[in-house]
């Protein structure tokens, strides 16, 4: 064989196999930028690791207090996917032209509660029980996390002046997040936050809920997902969304005991309970 015909021969089957491996396993050099509100945080990194494993697209996922992360997404300018805990924040993001709204896609359902220590050592059966003396509560910064939005909301539809003001005598802390807001009740530094019903499923070891009543709840929240005005690659971030409200992607959620249907949630709550929207926090709950 002259070198010439080697030559050829060998570019061939190196076209070959190139062609082969591309075919069998695609290679993505782009990773995947998502900004997420800590309220999806269990299940969301379950799914990222199942999307990689189908996929090989890798993501990149940077957790916090909604309005944090939101906020941390538009100084950047970066970012694919935003992915909060509530409406609320998603409302800022539209109205602030920070992501594409018909790419919006409901993922899960969420209903606050007020979560105690395991055991409930101190009796808290209602959002009333929570102005007794000597309570210690938290809630999560109404300024940037979601929950903490419905927090002050809850608050302020259901507790006269005298009642809001011995709640916030008891008020010890303002989380950074969802998880934090879980955290400070895992590890008993307080004894008592309004949260979601799912944190239990966080620790069930160590925390326990203790259910709002039906007209209590001013919302049913959910948490939606969206791609960012900022992302490089418009169709790679609607197949992570695609994933993410596939069967399979909520099968995982469903896992960690989200609600994936509406009508679970209203089980919970009054059947004509609004549903998602925004909430204009309160100029008395505000410190900048």
């Amino acid at each position: 064989m002259s070198f010439f015909c080697r030559y050829a021969f060998y570019v061939s089957l190196l076209v070959a196999v190139q062609l082969t491996f591309s075919l069998q396993a695609p290679a993505f050099s782009q990773t995947l930028l998502l900004f997420a509100g800590a309220a999806s945080k269990p299940a969301t990194e379950e799914v990222i690791k199942e999307f990689r494993k189908r996929t090989g697209i890798p993501v990149e996922v940077i957790f916090g207090g909604s309005g944090f992360v939101l906020s941390q997404m538009k100084l950047s300018k970066k970012g694919d996917i935003y992915f909060p805990g509530s409406s609320d924040f998603m409302e800022v993001a539209k109205k602030d032209g920070l992501v594409y709204p018909e790419t919006e896609k409901v993922v899960v359902y969420l209903i606050p509660a007020i979560n105690v220590q395991k055991g409930n050592p101190n009796g808290i059966q209602s959002l009333k029980d929570l102005t007794k003396k000597g309570i210690r509560i938290a809630i999560a910064n109404p300024e940037a996390v979601c929950v903490g939005t419905y927090a002050v909301e809850i608050i302020e539809k259901n507790l006269n002046p005298p009642e809001k003001e011995a709640l916030r005598k008891n008020l010890v802390n303002y989380t950074e997040s969802c998880e934090k807001t879980a955290n400070v009740i895992s590890l008993r530094a307080v004894d008592a936050v309004i949260g979601w019903q799912v944190f239990q499923h966080w620790d069930p070891q160590r925390i326990e809920t203790v259910c709002l009543k039906p007209e209590e709840i001013p919302r049913i929240g959910y948490i939606p997902i969206v791609i960012s005005r900022f992302t490089t690659d418009r169709s790679l971030a609607q197949k992570f969304i695609d994933f993410m409200v596939s069967s399979d992607g909520k099968a995982i959620f469903r896992k960690y005991h989200y609600m994936i249907d509406l009508q679970e949630a209203r089980l919970f709550t009054k059947p004509d309970t609004p549903v998602g929207g925004e909430y204009v926090l309160p100029k008395e709950w505000r410190t900048r």
